[in-house]
């Protein structure tokens, strides 16, 4: 069977696919829960093992008890609280490694088979580099909250998600790739406005998720409790003053930050409805029709739980909700763009775009 038709390794990129949504998924529950910072030590083969018996808990827990988090956070913790959340970091890390296996594994297997030819092999491999990467960015972003504060560093939490989302794009990209056989991208595809305009879509919501990464990260959720007021005000002053220079803000102060998560996702949904509008004038397939309606609708169902985190306080079942619906857009985009690069173009608009804006 050829590489293109086999369905055992498309499946597989779909497994991988779901595989990452999920670790990003539940790693936003570790985060929430504070538990990320409860293992200290990074062993990828000893740690598949728990702490066994009630001297290995001790010894576990005194480490703990060393860690900024503790002193300053979470002093005075007992025994059987350190155990729930460092429970939920142990199966973090255990569904992480599992994770691998299930990346690895078959990749070797159709290597190895000749199912993915040696010279095709570039971008699968990467895929199994990626996760590995993963690891080893994940332990990266940990060990900043075991230094001198309770807290990991927003901005290489932020990393961690932006290249989860990159691997995430490079793997099912692959798989609809597989899924519709390789076809072939239709010329002049990249250079209509529609395809220009999911691409600025595209880049719109990854910075606008890279800022949820950011919020996250400052914990900026709990900045305000209001909306649309924040602090009283529509725009609260002295947003770009905290710190100086005032770019700083936009990255280091939480109201800063929390203030442009809030307000972009509204520029989202106005290239959504832009990009809806062209691709209704272009006449493109209703696959891309729909794919949009769902994306508009999830923008705004996003918009409403964005809403709703702040009202309640950032609830646990509401910010991962929120977390979830953000990896839906993504892929939602991705799909669009995919289907886009393979829709035909109509012939007036091929001329056009072949012999340039002067022709009549």
């Amino acid at each position: 069977m050829s590489l293109e038709k086999n369905k055992a390794l498309t499946i597989w990129l779909f497994v991988v696919s779901f595989l990452i949504v999920f670790m990003v998924v539940f790693g936003g529950l570790v985060r929430l829960t504070r538990s990320g910072l409860s293992i200290v030590e990074w062993n990828p083969v000893s740690g598949v093992i728990p702490p066994i018996g009630e001297q290995a808990w001790q010894a576990e827990f005194a480490k703990y008890q060393q860690t900024p988090e503790y002193q300053k956070v979470n002093a005075g913790m007992t025994l059987a609280e350190y155990k729930e959340i460092f429970l939920l970091e142990y199966f973090h890390r255990l569904i992480a490694r599992f994770a691998g296996l299930l990346v690895a594994i078959p990749l070797l297997y159709f290597l190895f088979k000749g199912i993915i030819p040696w010279r095709r092999s570039a971008v699968y491999i990467l895929i199994g580099i990626g996760f590995a990467f993963q690891g080893v960015l994940g332990w990266y972003m940990v060990s900043s909250g075991l230094i001198d504060r309770p807290a990991v560093s927003h901005f290489r939490l932020t990393a961690h998600l932006l290249t989860a989302l990159g691997l995430l794009a490079l793997t099912l990209w692959m798989a609809l790739k597989h899924a519709y056989g390789f076809p072939e991208p239709v010329p002049h595809a990249r250079q209509t406005p529609a395809f220009r305009l999911a691409i600025l879509l595209m880049i719109v919501l990854v910075l606008q998720i890279s800022y949820g990464g950011l919020v996250a990260g400052l914990k900026a959720g709990h900045a305000s409790d209001t909306f649309p007021l924040m602090f009283g005000y529509l725009i609260p002053p002295g947003l770009l003053s905290v710190v100086q220079p005032w770019w700083k803000n936009l990255l280091e102060t939480a109201a800063t930050v929390h203030f442009v998560h809030r307000w972009f996702a509204f520029v989202v949904l106005l290239m959504a409805l832009i990009l809806y509008g062209t691709t209704r004038r272009r006449a493109n397939s209703v696959t891309v029709h729909r794919s949009l309606l769902l994306l508009m609708a999830l923008v705004v169902v996003q918009i409403l739980l964005g809403i709703s985190v702040i009202w309640f306080h950032v609830p646990i079942v509401l910010a991962l909700l929120h977390q979830f619906t953000a990896l839906c857009l993504f892929i939602v985009a991705l799909f669009i763009i995919y289907r886009l690069v393979h829709e035909p173009v109509p012939y007036a608009e091929q001329l056009r775009l072949r012999l340039g804006p002067q022709t009549t």
